[in-house]
């Protein structure tokens, strides 16, 4: 029998007639006919007889309906898995991201996206910056988070959100009060940074050096969540990313501005060439849904472009010590970047990217 004829056979059983089936598959009742005599002619035994009009199945037909039941039920099942799988309700994602960005917005975005599908499943990796573009360039996983600049040729970015460097401090300290903390205001104050190896360091020591600040540098770290503790025990003012302010709860800390502010993208970062999977696409729409609820700043997707590239594309990144949440400082200063991009700059190995 072949699935048709099984097919045939089960609306029968189903319906006690060839109306009634003709009717459930939609096609002629002479068709049904058909389908039903080459099958028992195949088969070399009767699955019906004709009784009051209707069709009584033999013992023949009623040994065999179990296990075309079990056909039908599993191409049913397998009907659903598509349905499912096309509207992002099922599948597997895996997610790679800097390590505030991983237990920030992005716990709570894929938290809330399983949620609403549960035969869903996610690994979410929090690592280092350089360790997520390498993840996404090898493919092994699907979608990365990080700041930019990404400078490896294997990969595509696409801009998320703006985000900017805060100053975190205690509640009671002096510059508190302020709505924003103008540069020169932190003249005087201790203050705790990033490591030299960490981009972002270069740009709050230009964003000082030019409002004529001698900064008074007590402590420099890798991660945020390190410059933020400082702050919740009296280091100094940490000039650091305050997204973890957002997921942690430190009510003796606030975060404010700088006047000018220093700001930068978070991208997203995927294989190049790849095309997302219909639960990646959900996922990228339902993270920027939490980002407008989270009130901070989505950027709106923009096409692919080339990139404007740099100077010198074989010039790389040195990774910075193990568990650095920002981007690592270039050898050399970069031209812009445009987003979403496809990212250029490397010719040598991806592990130096960020």
């Amino acid at each position: 029998m072949n699935l048709r004829q099984f097919e045939v056979f089960h609306a029968i059983m189903r319906t006690g007639s060839v109306t009634g089936a003709a009717r459930l598959l939609n096609v002629t009742q002479p068709s049904v006919s058909t389908v039903l005599k080459h099958c028992e002619a195949q088969l070399r035994f009767r699955l019906f007889n004709r009784v009051g009009g209707r069709l009584q199945p033999t013992p023949e037909a009623q040994a065999l309906l179990p296990d075309v039941e079990a056909v039908f039920s599993r191409l049913a099942a397998v009907e659903r898995l598509t349905q499912d799988l096309a509207g992002g309700r099922l599948g597997t994602l895996s997610i790679a991201a800097a390590f505030p960005i991983a237990n920030g917005y992005l716990a709570k975005a894929v938290a809330t996206f399983l949620a609403e599908r549960p035969g869903t499943r996610v690994a979410l990796q929090s690592l280092t910056s350089p360790g997520v573009v390498d993840r996404v360039a090898s493919r092994e996983v699907e979608l990365g988070v990080v700041h930019e600049p990404v400078t490896s040729t294997e990969v595509e970015t696409e801009l998320l959100v703006h985000s900017s460097i805060a100053c975190v401090m205690r509640s009671d300290h002096p510059l508190a009060a302020r709505p924003s903390v103008p540069v020169d205001a932190l003249a005087g104050h201790p203050i705790v940074t990033y490591l030299p190896q960490n981009l972002f360091r270069a740009t709050v020591d230009r964003a000082l050096a030019q409002a004529g600040v001698a900064p008074e540098v007590v402590a420099q770290v890798s991660l945020s969540l390190t410059g933020i503790m400082l702050a919740q025990h009296g280091g100094g003012v940490a000039l650091v990313e305050p997204l973890m302010l957002r997921t942690l709860p430190f009510p003796a800390l606030v975060a404010r501005p700088l006047d000018p502010p220093i700001v930068f993208e978070t991208v997203l970062v995927r294989p190049r060439g790849a095309r997302d999977s219909t639960v990646l696409q959900r996922f990228v729409a339902h993270l920027r849904r939490t980002l407008a609820e989270e009130d901070l700043m989505p950027a709106a997707p923009r096409a692919l472009k080339p990139s404007m590239g740099r100077e010198n594309p074989s010039i790389g990144r040195k990774a910075g010590p193990a568990g650095s949440d920002g981007p690592q400082r270039p050898e050399e200063e970069s031209a812009p970047w445009t987003t979403r991009h496809r990212a250029t700059g490397r010719t040598g190995p991806r592990s130096g990217t960020r």
